[in-house]
């Protein structure tokens, strides 16, 4: 007989007793009852700018594509000057997509009346949160907006060539002692770029972040660029560690700054390599 009918005739007969085995007891196997996973607080979205060469048909396709649910609107999918019309079809294009739009901006408020508009503009697009960037001598005018509208802000920082808001540190430095509906929002590449560790200021500045621009960098310095996610030197296992230790509650918004012509298969590598570590962290 050869090796392989003799392997064979072994599994038939061990699979025939396991067989009359549980016939003969006729108990059904114990289960094995699976741990709950706790539902992180803080959701996957995608930043506007990402899409800036595409239209909102295009933007959406690839978001959907993606199974990412959540967007930061910019401009140039929906203009500041919308009517209540083209703003109830955006929503309606949205929702089709199973998107859901939760911000405004990142919005250049250089004049108190840019900044007034901003506002209007997040009143009549239904968000409570808008990402931008105001002068530094208008920000007690931007406490007062705050307090009239009830509509958080949060200035985005930029890095090492941004002479307003390169940093963190620098941000909320400035906006310490203002309403704390305004805060930051936390481009942790442009962060590290300017010599500082995102990872730290998540943690220290926790009560202050109102959003995140989710990205990696090739460098912890001016020169460095955006990259796929995994690829950079910001550790990302740790960033999503610190996420939950501080239990951030908002948006983690992907923003792709590179191939930005063709970003699909960049923000698909970077989407799939930020669900692997929260699923192994998990």
């Amino acid at each position: 007989m050869s090796q392989n009918n003799t392997r064979r005739n072994f599994m038939k007969k061990g699979l025939l007793g396991v067989v009359a085995g549980t016939a003969i007891t006729s108990s059904p196997l114990p289960s094995i009852a699976k741990p709950s996973k706790e539902e992180d607080s803080f959701h996957l979205g995608f930043a506007g700018y990402t899409f800036v060469h595409f239209n909102l048909e295009d933007t959406l396709e690839m978001v959907n594509k993606l199974e990412v649910n959540y967007l930061c609107i910019k401009d140039f999918h929906l203009p500041l000057d919308a009517n209540s019309d083209t703003i109830k079809a955006f929503h309606a294009q949205l929702a089709a997509s199973n998107v859901t739009g939760y911000a405004v901006g990142p919005i250049y408020c250089r004049t108190r009346e840019e900044m007034d508009r901003a506002f209007e503009y997040a009143k009549r697009v239904g968000v409570d949160l808008i990402v931008g960037i105001p002068l530094h001598e208008d920000l007690p005018y931007l406490d007062q907006k705050v307090k009239e509208y009830n509509i958080r802000f949060a200035i985005h920082n930029h890095g090492p060539e941004d002479k307003l808001y390169p940093n963190a540190t620098v941000t909320v430095n400035l906006i310490k002692d203002l309403d704390k509906r305004i805060g930051l929002c936390f481009d942790m590449g442009h962060n590290i770029r300017d010599g500082h560790d995102p990872i730290a200021d998540l943690k220290k500045y926790k009560d202050r972040i109102f959003d995140i621009h989710l990205k990696n960098v090739t460098a912890a310095a001016a020169e460095g660029k955006t990259c796929e996610l995994g690829r950079g030197v910001i550790d990302i296992p740790a960033f999503v560690t610190m996420l939950r230790k501080v239990k951030y509650t908002g948006k983690v918004s992907l923003e792709y700054e590179k191939d930005m012509k063709t970003p699909l298969q960049g923000i698909s590598e970077s989407v799939g390599y930020y669900r692997g570590v929260v699923a192994a962290l998990g």
